[in-house]
Formats: C-alpha cells, structure tokens, sequence
C-alpha cells in the first residue's frame, strides 16, 4: 500500500475569502513552532548560496543539470512567486497560502531558525501556512498537511491527524486523498483496520482515474 509522500504544488487561481495572518516566530494558534523567514529567495535557474559555497563553476554546473527541472529559465523568478503568494496568503488566499507552504517546504524560499541558522527546506513554516489554508477547507492543503503528520515533518507525527486531514480531503474528491486514506484503512494506521472501506477508497480515487489506487485494489483482489 502506498502512502504519497510528495506535496502538491497548486498553481490554479481559485480565490477564497478568510483570515490571511502572517506567520510569527514561535507558536502559532495550531501549536506549530515556526521559524523566522529571510530576505534571501532562491531564484529559479540558479541554486541556494548554501549548497554552492565552496564549488567550482564547472561543479555548480553539474549541480544545476542535476537537481534543476528542463526549462526553468523560462519560469518566474521564485523571488516573484514568492512576493505574489505572499501578498495574496496574508489576505487570506488558501490557494497562496499553499503554495507559500510549498515554497518553504521544498527550500525554493530559504528560511532561517530562531538562532539564525540557514535551513535548507522549512518544514515548520510550512505546515503553518498549510494550517492556515486547511482551516479554509482548502482540499490541497488538507492533503499536504496530513502529509506532514503522517510523516512527521514539521509537526509531531499524528497518524489520526493525518487521517482526519486526508478524510477532509478526500471527501472533497481529492483522488490522492482518496489513495490515501484507503492505505490507511487497509494498514490500521492511524484507523481502525477496514478492509472494506480500503476499498471503497481505492475504487474512488481510481475511478479518478489514480493508477496507484488500481495496483491497490489488484494486489488485495490477488491476495485473496
């Protein structure tokens, strides 16, 4: 059973209205501890000054063929995503506040702790925004939370939380959700251990179309 361990990055544009606050240091209202964000954006094309220090051009080169994707010259400076979600999170977008939420998840915005150290992703301030947006009703951000507490990044692992998230999500006919929440019940993690509703999540989110919920719903019709 496969539970998905990668964050959707949303790029769609659908507004909603809610409390846009700007995340703090310290505690937020969720119990989450953040972390302090910097001036410093990594800019698409190029890679974080942390990671480069010390090589060669010839070596930052390799670094750049390797870890970033074809085409990014032609993208937005992350410096301008980050400045629209930004703008649009604190009044209160769940569509902004997710893809904030990614931006310090992945490192692609560069944040620092309370003692000033650099990090290299953000998991803190990310699940913060996603809390923000969660809170919303915002599927996508229900989903990625539920991530980080399956996975306890950013947050203490919680797999009933993750599994309240995901319903929340998968309710809203998120096909990843859906996957999800159908491994959880086939697992017992987190839930009480239903075969039967695994299943009706996994024929839910394949009907969606989800080729990981049909190799599910293969490997349990071939167990039998």
């Amino acid at each position: 059973m496969k539970v998905l361990t990668v964050l959707l990055l949303v790029t769609t544009a659908s507004l909603l209205t809610g409390c846009g606050e700007e995340p703090k240091s310290g505690q937020s209202e969720s119990g989450i501890t953040l972390s302090a964000p910097m001036n410093e954006i990594t800019k698409l094309g190029e890679i974080p000054s942390f990671m480069s220090e010390g090589l060669s051009e010839e070596e930052k080169d390799e670094l750049k063929r390797q870890i970033l994707p074809d085409g990014v010259d032609d993208a937005r400076t992350a410096e301008e995503k980050f400045k629209s979600f930004l703008e649009k999170a604190k009044a209160g977008d769940p569509v902004a506040q997710t893809g904030l939420g990614v931006m310090y998840y992945t490192g692609e915005a560069v944040s620092k702790n309370l003692a000033g150290q650099i990090l290299e992703n953000d998991p803190e301030m990310a699940a913060g925004w996603f809390f923000r947006a969660a809170e919303q009703g915002y599927a996508d951000a229900q989903f990625n939370l539920g991530l980080l507490y399956a996975n306890g990044e950013g947050v203490p692992q919680d797999m009933r939380q993750a599994v309240e998230l995901f319903r929340k999500a998968a309710d809203q006919g998120h096909v990843d959700a859906q996957n999800n929440l159908g491994a959880m019940y086939f697992t017992g993690e987190g839930v009480d251990r239903n075969e039967k509703k695994a299943i009706e999540w996994f024929e839910k989110a394949a009907a969606q179309g989800n080729e990981e919920a049909r190799a599910n719903l293969d490997a349990i019709k071939n167990a039998r």
